[in-house]
């Protein structure tokens, strides 16, 4: 049974910034999906994603948020799921129990300790947050070498084709360097960033020449 609706009516406006990893991410999979999206920047240095008007679509003041039509929706993940159950027939997020409860272990990676390891460790170089930088840098190693191990027997993160769990994923671990974090121990984890590089429709993040990506 396909489960895809038709394309939108009109464009999906995704309101993000260019240097979050979180923005990047829906924007990677509308691309993927051939989706019409037009970006609407949020100026986070200055402070408009705290304005009334932001609020409104996101109490918790973070970016992304989408506008598909009359839905509203915030918090990357849950954009992931909900573009990947209306336009997608499957692929992308698995049907079955235990197709999908593989996709949901990884977003709780990406919400966990890819959040407060690689993601982490990069805001501090590149926004200059006030965080452990040091402990982010281990979580982030030890999130990479278990990675590197399930990566070692599949292509994916899930199995044989790409699903939302990688593009989750992505983001942070592809600019992991700009947090000093090396990705060269790691050569099934880097060989997996490329094969998502090679899907048809990627979007790269625009890249910040800081920490060993300098």
């Amino acid at each position: 049974m396909n489960y895809a609706a038709a394309f939108p009516a009109q464009p999906i406006k995704l309101h993000g910034f260019h240097l979050s990893g979180h923005s990047h991410r829906v924007e990677l999979f509308l691309a993927l999906l051939k989706l019409p999206y037009v970006m609407v920047d949020v100026n986070l240095p200055a402070g408009a994603h705290k304005q009334p008007t932001f609020l409104a679509m996101n109490a918790f003041g973070q970016v992304p948020v989408i506008e598909d039509g009359e839905i509203t929706l915030a918090d990357s993940n849950a954009i992931l799921v909900y573009l990947a159950t209306k336009y997608d027939a499957g692929q992308w997020l698995p049907r079955d129990p235990v197709g999908a409860a593989a996709v949901q272990r990884w977003l709780s990676v990406a919400a966990g300790v890819l959040a407060f390891g690689p993601a982490t460790a990069r805001l501090a170089v590149v926004f200059k947050a006030p965080v452990d930088a040091e402990a982010a840098i281990a979580r982030a190693q030890d999130l990479f070498a278990v990675m590197e191990a399930e990566l070692a027997i599949r292509p994916f993160l899930t199995g044989d084709t790409p699903t939302i769990a990688d593009i989750a994923n992505y983001t942070y671990i592809a600019h992991a360097p700009e947090g000093n974090v090396s990705l060269d121990p790691y050569p099934q984890l880097r060989g997996w960033l490329q094969r998502i590089e090679a899907l048809p429709g990627f979007v790269p993040m625009v890249k910040s020449a800081v920490g060993l990506a300098a």
